[in-house]
């Protein structure tokens, strides 16, 4: 079962005045942002807009996972006492966004927790946000808002950046998990208790408990890499071999959409901070998409760069099979053995490493989207997960696929998404 954290925040300027509502649902394992919602909501009064920043964070999280175990956190002490079943509610505006609340998740899969303000940073600045556009006359975009840039560096001017090169994890994402705590939930506290992930960013001091699998409680936020694979050139839909050595194709009319729509997808999920390209045409090309969507430069870096196919590029699979079967045997036996004038997996293997980890140096607890190719993803895919080789070949990656991968201070990494399609549905 995924484990969300919600966090949520409302406010008025007046109380009652005009007010506004944020909240974000993080990634319980990861600490990553996942989605963020913050809306200016009229007249109305502090309770009323920190019940509607539930409202609007619950249902977010629901649209992601509905089978999904949520931890609200909120500085908001009467909403979650209300929310908890121990304080009555007695307001008339109140009781309906309650209920509300209460209806968006089964009552088992949710527990509440009060924190204080200064913990709460990242809904509040969405609030604000959200007031401040009222104030213009006009609503809160997700492109136009550093809510999260804000609540990082606030978290950052506190506490030091987490430091050391990450490594191939083999153990996956357990070792990176945060601690778990004990939250009580409900009407019987004593008895009616669930288990609710610390928030990495926020909860600093949990201690973890004894269980052989855990990570220490407190790992930092991740240097997250969603990984974006360029769209459709005119090779591509004829499965013909196109790496660096080829004739660098622009993108057909197929791919120019396609990376339109990951545009759309990436902009509305708001967590984009970083946009890093293969200096292929392709890539940049769906790169520069995504940039002027998001209003962030792209970075070129070498390292993304496809294979060198040698003497194959232009060549679909069954031709080489046909023409060059020795050499094709040769190249599916060893990662070692490169097309002839070509490269070799093992060598694309070092350069992506080395790539990856001046990124993730670069990087370190930020989102960053890489656009590049089948094969520096399959890689970084391979290496978190500590897999063989041969595992290349039993990986799927559609043209404009995304897929992500966090990165933490401790050396290990988990694999969070491996080539989603649905922007393209």
């Amino acid at each position: 079962m995924r484990e969300f954290i919600v966090e949520a925040d409302g406010g008025s300027r007046g109380n009652p005045g005009p007010a506004g509502y944020g909240s974000v649902v993080i990634d319980a394992a990861t600490g990553e942002t996942l989605t963020e919602a913050a809306e200016y909501i009229g007249v109305a009064t502090n309770n009323v807009a920190e019940y509607k920043g539930l409202v609007a964070g619950l249902k977010a999280a629901h649209q992601l996972d509905p089978a999904a175990s949520v931890h609200v956190r909120m500085d908001s002490k009467l909403v979650v006492e209300q929310m908890s079943g121990r304080w009555k509610i007695k307001h008339p505006d109140m009781k309906p966004l309650a209920a509300e609340a209460a209806r968006i998740y089964p009552s088992s899969q949710v527990t509440y927790e009060w924190i204080p303000r200064e913990k709460n940073k990242h809904a509040d600045r969405l609030a604000n946000e959200a007031m401040d556009a009222g104030k213009r006359g006009g609503q809160w975009s997700p492109s136009a808002s550093t809510a999260e840039l804000d609540a990082r560096a606030a978290r950052s001017a506190a506490e030091p950046e987490p430091t050391g090169p990450p490594g191939d994890a083999a153990a996956g994402a357990a070792r990176a998990r945060a601690a778990l705590t004990t939250r009580s939930r409900g009407d019987a506290p004593a008895a009616d208790t669930a288990p609710a992930v610390a928030d990495t960013r926020a909860a600093r001091n949990v201690a973890a408990p004894p269980v052989g699998w855990a990570a220490p409680a407190d790992l930092g936020a991740p240097a997250t890499f969603v990984l974006l694979r360029h769209g459709e050139t005119p090779l591509t839909p004829e499965k013909r071999f196109s790496g660096s050595g080829g004739s660098d194709p622009s993108l057909s009319d197929v791919g120019r959409e396609q990376a339109e729509r990951a545009a759309a997808a990436l902009a509305a999920r708001g967590t984009i901070q970083a946009i890093v390209s293969s200096p292929l045409k392709r890539c940049q090309e769906t790169a520069h998409t995504v940039a002027a969507r998001l209003g962030l430069d792209v970075h070129l870096e070498e390292g993304l760069r496809e294979t060198d196919f040698g003497a194959w590029e232009g060549l679909t699979f069954g031709e080489v099979r046909e023409r060059r079967p020795e050499e094709l045997n040769a190249w599916l036996a060893s990662p070692k053995v490169a097309p002839p004038g070509g490269e070799s997996f093992a060598a694309v293997s070092r350069r992506v490493s080395a790539a990856r980890d001046r990124l993730t140096a670069r990087h370190a607890g930020r989102t960053v989207l890489l656009v590049t190719h089948v094969t520096p993803i399959k890689t970084l895919v391979r290496l978190a997960l500590g897999a063989p080789p041969e595992s290349l070949f039993r990986m799927e990656l559609s043209a404009a696929s995304v897929s992500a991968v966090a990165y933490y201070a401790d050396g290990n990494a988990s694999v969070r998404l491996l080539n989603d399609t649905s922007h393209l549905r």
